[in-house]
């Protein structure tokens, strides 16, 4: 009996220093952040390096929990299919703790059904159509989204050229035409305009009073195989509205403004509405006077220190400029999960959620995040865009005039 219990104690001794062991080697594992970006497309390339200067600011102040961040990135190749198996492969052969990311509607309705199976936390900072709400439901308090949706945009552009035409009475906006992507992104972005259009010839919603006339003619975006947009340009200025504006991607900017001064289009306000424009786009003579919606411009490091120190922390990190506002959003998207985290102090998903919703995180798009209900999910972040023009190169903020950095030039002019 004497030898049995001294066995019995030696091999108590070794299971318990094995599952201390073990336990050790569990609080030393990485913090896994699974991230499905388009690497092809600028969008995806700088909110990615952006998400690796957050994970660097993080393990550089000790980490997460104690616990180093590891951030693990697929290409989704702004594909569907691609977009579905990279979460798939993020939550078994990885094994990640956290989804963020991504880019494109279509992208992200088609992983929708894969997050659901996993019910991880998920932080996305893209995808702006409303049929990404609806496929995901109301019922789904693990989702955050942050980019405001198409809806969300619409209002808030109404809001900006209703304040712009009191402030500058030589603006006056009654048509608006919206040459859009065939793809799920630019259909609800013109789903959503013709619903406005509707509500306005009733009196009601946000373009009463502003929208008298509305039409929109489909495109194929150079990101999808297409670049002749000359039967569209036409009808667009057959239509001669007060307002023009483009639903599509950063491949389009440049050889449809050159279309437009091929055929002689010169609407009184030209508007691109891409997720982000090409690195270079600012250089060229093409972008001057081009208004655009967007989250965030350089000139935001006039009124924001975060932004500035976002911007000068990008640039030493990868010397290159960032020039898409998913950058400071791919920022954002780390470090709002990170915020929410380190606050729960625990990895335990009910207090992450519950800790990321009660969050003000100060963003380097010039907005603070706050997490409310939006038209179906409990958890939205940002709201509003912005209102930008391109003038001598330099992307100028002209609405909310709070934080504007320059007056609309008007009318368009090349």
């Amino acid at each position: 009996m004497k030898k049995l219990s001294v066995v019995g104690i030696i091999f108590l001794l070794v299971v318990i220093t094995l599952s201390l062991s073990f336990q050790i080697r569990a609080d030393e594992d990485p913090i896994k952040i699974g991230a499905v970006n388009p690497l092809g497309d600028i969008t995806g390339r700088q909110s990615t390096n952006a998400m690796e200067l957050a994970v660097k600011e993080l393990n550089e102040a000790g980490g997460l929990l104690g616990r180093p961040v590891e951030l693990i990135v697929i290409d989704s190749e702004l594909r569907p299919e691609k977009g579905a198996s990279a979460i798939e492969r993020l939550a078994t052969s990885d094994e990640v703790d956290f989804f963020v990311g991504g880019m494109a509607s279509s992208v992200h309705l088609a992983q929708i059904p894969t997050l659901k199976r996993y019910e991880k936390i998920t932080v996305w900072i893209g995808a702006a159509s409303h049929a990404i709400e609806e496929a995901v439901g109301p019922d789904e308090d693990w989702y955050f989204h942050l980019h405001p949706w198409d809806y969300q945009q619409g209002a808030s552009y109404a809001y900006g050229w209703k304040d712009i035409e009191e402030k500058h009475p030589e603006v006056q906006i009654d048509s608006l035409f919206l040459a859009y992507e065939e793809g799920a992104f630019g259909t609800d972005s013109y789903e959503s305009y013709q619903e406005y259009f509707e509500s306005a010839q009733e009196g009601e919603g946000p373009y009463a009073d502003l929208m008298e006339d509305f039409s929109g003619v489909s495109f194929v975006s150079a990101a999808h195989g297409g670049g002749d947009y000359r039967a569209m340009l036409r009808q667009a200025m057959n239509y001669d509205p007060d307002l023009f504006i483009w639903a599509g991607y950063d491949a389009d900017a440049v050889p449809m403004l050159s279309q437009v001064r091929e055929i002689g289009f010169s609407p009184p306000i030209y508007a691109g509405s891409p997720p982000g424009w090409p690195e270079d786009f600012g250089d060229s003579p093409l972008a001057e006077n081009v208004v655009f919606f967007g989250m965030w411009a350089k000139s935001l490091n006039e009124v924001s220190p975060v932004a500035q120190h976002f911007w000068d922390e990008y640039i030493a990190m990868h010397d290159d400029e960032p020039v898409t506002y998913f950058a400071p959003l791919g920022y954002t998207n780390i470090h709002f999960l990170a915020k929410g985290v380190e606050n729960a102090g625990t990895l335990e998903k009910e207090a992450v959620i519950e800790s990321l919703r009660e969050i003000e995180y100060d963003s380097p798009v010039g907005t603070t995040l706050k997490i409310s209900p939006s038209r179906i999910i409990s958890n939205q972040g940002f709201s509003e865009q912005k209102i930008i023009q391109w003038q001598d190169g330099v992307q100028e903020i002209i609405w909310p005039f709070d934080v504007a950095t320059s007056e609309i030039i008007y009318p368009y002019e090349w």
